[in-house]
């Protein structure tokens, strides 16, 4: 197993990519700490794991608050002792143009699409980062995983999705630079348009011209893009440190 005795903390564990993440360190032998703002669905992702006869612990809490990220720290130092992975995956989006010109209207995007969009994706991935950085040194090692997304290279009607993945890109390469040092690796995955409930409600016509211009031609689902996060996690990586893993089924290419 790849992950045998290693303490990983998940954001967004309560669906998706972070939960079939969570199921897959599991299944390597990890020892999970389940977060996300859904007290509920991190609670069920446990089960599951439990169920399957591995170990977890949930903890509800927002990725934006510094108190709930010291508290999800705290869970994994109580519950397991330690903290080697931390999986930077919750974000949200929040879709709309930068301006819109309707008879003779303008209307720009607000603080209300702007700045919770830039507080879950950047600040909240920081404040993870920042605060399993502080175990991660005293222990010497540590794996860190942001999430990105081929949103980071622009795309209409995600001016704040785009500036938020774009700049965990930046803080991806700046924090692998300072934490080398203590064994440190900090890695980013970007994910392509992926099955999860922020793809669901997309209507069929806008699917059909997405999956055009995928060159697999499909979705990725989301234990895909759970097994870039085990690559990234495990020390096949050990010497890999500052990049970004685009898995998005070859969109990216053509960008």
């Amino acid at each position: 197993m790849r992950l045998k005795d290693k303490v990983a903390w998940i954001t967004g564990a309560g669906n998706g990519i972070g939960r079939a993440t969570a199921l897959r360190f599991a299944q390597e032998g990890a020892r999970l700490v389940a977060a996300d703002v859904d007290g509920e669905a991190a609670q069920e992702t446990v089960a599951m794991i439990q169920e399957a006869g591995g170990e977890a612990v949930s903890v509800a809490g927002s990725v934006t608050s510094r108190d709930d990220v010291q508290r999800m720290v705290q869970t994994a130092l109580d519950s397991f002792g330690r903290l080697d992975i931390l999986i930077n995956n919750a974000g949200i989006n929040r879709d709309g143009l930068a301006v819109k010109v309707k008879d003779d209207e303008v209307k720009y995007m607000g603080d209300d699409r702007w700045d919770p969009v830039l507080e879950v994706n950047l600040k909240g991935t920081f404040l993870c980062a920042q605060a399993a950085a502080v175990p991660m040194i005293r222990q010497r090692s540590g794996r860190i995983v942001n999430t990105s997304s081929i949103g980071a290279l622009g795309n209409i009607g995600q001016a704040n999705y785009a500036a938020s993945k774009a700049g965990v890109i930046g803080l991806t390469r700046t924090l692998a630079l300072e934490w080398a040092r203590y064994n440190i690796t900090v890695n980013c995955v970007a994910p392509g348009a992926t099955r999860t409930r922020m793809t669901a409600g997309i209507p069929e016509k806008v699917m059909q011209v997405l999956l055009g211009k995928i060159p697999l031609g499909r979705l990725a689902e989301p234990e895909e893009i759970a097994a870039a996060h085990l690559f990234l996690a495990s020390d096949d990586a050990i010497y890999v440190t500052g990049q970004v893993l685009f898995v998005d089924g070859g969109i990216s290419v053509g960008v």
